[in-house]
């Protein structure tokens, strides 16, 4: 009788699917799914700048070659780590939705939920922020077909004009992408390749000596008032949008 692969080893099912052996011994299904859920963790916690394809199938307990069965390139799997994320906001968006809450709740709930996703992925933002999405006039974050449509069926339900619901919609993820992306960015994390590369480079002598209203306001400039700051941008976004109802 054949034996049970060793951690790492990998087989084929009876479908042909490769199974992975993990800690216990027991095989774990290797999907597209899977692959994503593990690059995003692997990007979570060493960087986007050290995603190979090498890491990742050792982190999948695979050889890098077993990955190329569902993620072709490293550029499809950017793409599919974006889609992944924002495809589970969408379902958890949607579950959440109740038609009687209104549209200011809409939108109050859809923005924490793309917030969380800049705070619980901070490497990863970026890419959903500035990704190419499914088409020209789609705007990131809220960067799929599905997610537009959905966007403007809500907010027509709630008696928006067209006009207005578009305007809506170029305002808010106007808003989205670049409160969050400063946030990120106050957080260390590199906004593009050449910043990463930037980042490498020595820094410059930073003295306030010649700035006296830096030196004597750098504490409060130093402060993280990020929270309270989104809260106030979204309250003015829908007082904003809400005029557009009158």
């Amino acid at each position: 009788m054949d034996s049970a692969p060793a951690r790492g080893d990998t087989g084929l099912n009876a479908e042909g699917t490769i199974l992975v052996t993990d800690d216990v011994d027991q095989p774990t299904r290797l999907s597209r799914e899977f692959i994503l859920d593990t690059a995003i963790g692997l990007i979570d916690r060493e960087g986007l700048t050290k995603l190979t394809m090498r890491r990742l199938g050792a982190a999948c307990g695979v050889e890098a070659m077993a990955l190329y069965r569902y993620v072709h390139s490293r550029g499809d799997l950017l793409t599919g780590v974006v889609n992944h994320i924002v495809d589970r906001l969408y379902t958890d968006q949607l579950a959440a939705r109740r038609q009687e809450d209104g549209w200011q709740d809409f939108l109050i709930r859809l923005g924490h939920g793309v917030r969380r996703i800049a705070i619980e992925h901070p490497e990863v933002f970026p890419l959903v922020a500035t990704e190419a999405p499914e088409a020209p006039w789609v705007r990131p974050p809220l960067r799929s077909l599905r997610w537009m449509e959905t966007f403007l069926e809500t907010l027509i339900s709630y008696g928006f004009s067209d006009d207005a619901a578009v305007a809506a919609y170029r305002t808010y993820t106007t808003f989205l992408v670049g409160q969050l992306l400063l946030e990120v960015s106050a957080r260390g994390v590199a906004l593009s390749p050449d910043e990463a590369v930037l980042d490498e480079a020595p820094r410059p002598d930073t003295s306030l000596a010649d700035y006296p209203n830096l030196r004597r306001l750098q504490p409060m400039l130093a402060e993280d008032h990020s929270s309270d700051e989104f809260e106030d941008a979204m309250e003015a976004q829908l007082d904003r949008i809400e005029t557009w109802l009158n």
